[in-house]
C-alpha cells in the first residue's frame, strides 16, 4: 500500500476543485474542515465520504487501497453478519481499472464523478444493480437476478461510487430490526445482544462499525431513522418525491418509501442527496433541486420548534427517550432556538388505517412478479410467518380501500402542511425505547406479540411517511447502558436543506464524530 503522510492538510469539500457538475446541473460549494488531519492509512476509520474523497483526488491514497481496506474491514467484523450479497470481487476489479489510469486522469474523470473510488454499499432491498442478486431478505427471492438499474443507482455510479455489497434487510423491511430467516441476525456493534434497528440494518452496522463511510438506505416507515437512532449515526428521510425510486416504480408503495443514506457526517448525507436529487422519467410529484450542501454553511435563524414527547397512541415514552429529548431542547434553546410542547391533531385512523393496505399491496404486486418469472407459485414455506399473512391479507383489499388509504395520507398531509405555518420543525423521539433485543421484533412470532413491541418503534417515524414530509434522526443521546438514542427533526415538506443546516449546527455544537462501538474489529 501507499504510503499516507497528510499531516496538518485542510479538508476540502470534494467537489471544490470541480466546479459544476452537468450529469445533475448542480454547484458545489467548498466546505473547509481545517481541523481535521490525516497521519497515515490507519485513519481510515475517521474518514467519510466527503475526505475520502478529497484524499483521492489528492493522489493520498489509490481506489484499490480503499477497496481493499473495506473488504479487510468487512471481513473483519463478518460476526455483526451485515452482508446479504457479496460484490467484493467486482468492486477490487472496478478500482484496480481506476488505480491504472495516470493520477491527473483519475483527477480529470472526478470533475464529473466527484465520488470516483469511494467503497460504498447498497440496501438488499427494493433497489437493482444489473445482474446482481437482490433478495429483498426473502427466501422466495434468493436467487433474484436482476436484469436492469434501479435510476438512484445509476446516479451513484455516475457520482463514482465504487458499489461492493447488498447489507441485510428483514424480509421486504417488513420490521425495524435485521434479523431474517434467510441471512440470519445483523447485530448492533455497540451491544450485540441488541437490536440494530431496521429495517436498513446492514447499512447502519456497516457504517457505525466504520466498514464503510455511508451505505445506501430506504425508510418506508423509519426504516433509515430508526437504526441511525440505534447505531449513533445521522439518517435524513427525504421528502416524497426528492429522490428517484424508479424506474420499475415512480412512488413505492404509494409513496411511503423514498431513498437516500445512513452516513456519520451530516456532510456525506448532504452531499449524496447533492449528487441523487431530481426527478425521472415518468415523475409527476417532483421538487426543483436544492443546494443541500449550501445548507451545511448556512445558519439557522432563531427557529420555533414543536416538542412533540408523546406517542401517537398514547403508549408510554420510556425514560432514556425522555432523557435525550431534555437535553435535546436544553441544546437547540442554547443555541437560540424557542422550543415549546405542541403537537398536530392528526386524523390517525385514517392515516395508519392505509399503510398496511399500501404496504402489503406493494408486497403482494412484487410476490406476484417474481412467480410470474419464476412461472409457479409461492409457497408458505418461502416466507416468514407474518410476511406470509400480509400477501393473504393484501388479496382481499378493494380498490375502494385504496383510495381510502391514499385519501387518509393526503388528510395527514393537509393537517401537517397548516401546523408548519406556525412551526419550524417538530421535534420527537425516533422510538419510545432503546434498542429492543435481538428476538423482540422477529417475523416469526404471533401477530398480537409482535404489534406490542413494533407500536414502540414505528408509529413516530411513520407519521412523516404517511405525510411524505423530511425527518432526519441525529445522534444526540447515549444512556447509561452505552446504546444510542437518536433524536427526529420533521419540516416541512421539501424541506431538506433546512433541516441539514439545522444538523449541521447540531453537529458542530454537540459533535458525535468521535463517539464508536467498541465492538467492532
Amino acid at each position: 500500500m501507499e504510503k499516507v503522510d497528510i499531516a496538518k492538510r485542510k479538508l476540502i469539500q470534494a467537489s471544490t476543485a470541480i466546479g459544476a457538475s452537468a450529469m445533475l446541473g448542480f454547484s458545489l460549494k467548498t466546505q473547509a474542515s481545517a481541523s481535521t488531519h490525516y497521519t497515515s492509512f490507519s485513519d481510515y476509520e475517521n474518514w467519510d465520504i466527503t475526505a475520502m474523497a478529497d484524499l483521492l483526488r489528492q493522489g493520498d491514497v489509490s481506489p484499490l487501497e480503499l477497496t481493499d481496506k473495506a473488504i479487510e474491514k468487512f471481513e473483519a467484523n463478518s460476526d455483526l453478519n451485515m452482508v446479504a450479497v457479496e460484490h467484493f470481487e467486482m468492486a477490487r476489479n472496478k478500482a484496480k481499472s481506476l488505480n491504472q489510469l495516470s493520477r491527473s486522469a483519475r483527477r480529470q474523470k472526478m470533475s464529473n464523478s466527484p465520488l470516483l473510488g469511494v467503497p460504498f454499499a447498497l440496501k438488499d432491498l427494493g433497489v437493482g444493480l444489473a445482474g446482481t442478486i437482490t433478495t429483498n431478505g426473502s427466501q422466495f427471492f434468493k436467487d433474484n437476478v436482476v436484469t436492469e438499474n434501479s435510476t438512484l443507482v445509476t446516479r451513484y455510479q455516475k457520482a463514482g461510487l465504487n458499489i461492493m455489497a447488498k447489507l441485510t434487510s428483514p424480509e421486504f423491511g417488513q420490521t425495524p430490526t435485521g434479523e431474517s430467516t434467510l441471512h440470519g441476525n445483523t447485530l448492533n456493534p455497540w451491544d450485540k445482544r441488541y437490536s440494530s434497528g431496521g429495517s436498513s440494518a446492514g447499512s447502519a452496522v456497516a457504517v457505525a462499525a466504520r466498514v464503510l463511510p455511508a451505505a445506501h438506505a430506504s425508510d418506508g416507515g423509519g426504516s433509515i431513522r430508526i437504526p441511525a437512532a440505534h447505531c449513533g449515526l445521522f439518517g435524513l428521510k427525504p421528502s416524497r418525491g426528492r429522490v428517484a425510486t424508479g424506474p420499475t416504480s415512480l412512488e413505492s408503495s404509494m409513496g411511503l418509501s423514498v431513498h437516500h443514506a445512513l452516513t456519520r457526517s451530516v456532510r456525506d448525507s448532504a452531499m449524496l442527496l447533492q449528487l441523487t436529487q431530481g426527478k425521472e422519467p415518468g415523475s409527476r410529484i417532483t421538487l426543483p433541486n436544492e443546494d443541500m450542501l449550501g445548507a451545511l454553511h448556512t445558519k439557522p435563524r432563531a427557529l420555533k420548534i414543536a416538542l412533540m414527547d408523546t406517542h401517537p397512541f398514547g403508549y408510554p415514552v420510556e425514560q432514556d427517550i425522555k432523557d435525550a429529548l431534555t437535553k435535546t431542547v436544553k441544546l437547540l434553546e442554547g443555541l437560540g432556538h424557542h422550543v415549546e410542547l405542541a403537537k398536530p391533531d392528526l386524523p390517525l385512523q385514517e392515516m395508519f388505517g392505509g399503510m398496511g393496505v399500501a404496504t402489503s399491496s406493494s408486497l403482494l404486486k412484487h410476490v406476484q412478479s417474481r412467480e410470474k418469472a419464476l412461472g409457479r407459485a409461492a409457497r408458505e414455506d418461502e416466507f416468514e410467518a407474518l410476511v406470509w399473512g400480509h400477501l393473504q391479507k393484501a388479496k382481499s383489499f378493494t380498490a375502494q380501500q385504496m383510495l381510502a388509504a391514499r385519501t387518509g395520507f393526503d388528510k395527514g398531509a393537509q393537517v401537517l402542511d397548516a401546523f408548519f405555518n406556525d412551526y419550524d420543525y417538530i421535534v420527537s423521539p425516533v422510538t419510545t425505547a432503546a434498542p429492543p433485543k435481538i428476538g423482540e421484533l422477529t417475523l416469526n412470532q404471533p401477530y398480537d406479540d409482535f404489534v406490542k413491541v413494533v407500536l414502540k418503534s414505528s408509529p413516530i417515524c411513520a407519521l412523516f411517511n404517511i405525510t411524505g414530509l423530511p425527518a432526519m434522526s441525529v445522534p444526540l443521546h447515549w444512556n447509561k447502558a452505552g446504546l444510542p438514542i437518536g433524536v427526529q427533526f420533521a419540516g416541512s415538506f421539501g424541506n431538506e436543506a433546512g433541516l441539514i443546516s439545522l444538523a449541521s449546527q447540531l453537529e458542530r455544537a454537540a459533535p458525535w464524530a468521535d463517539k464508536r462501538p467498541t465492538a467492532i474489529a
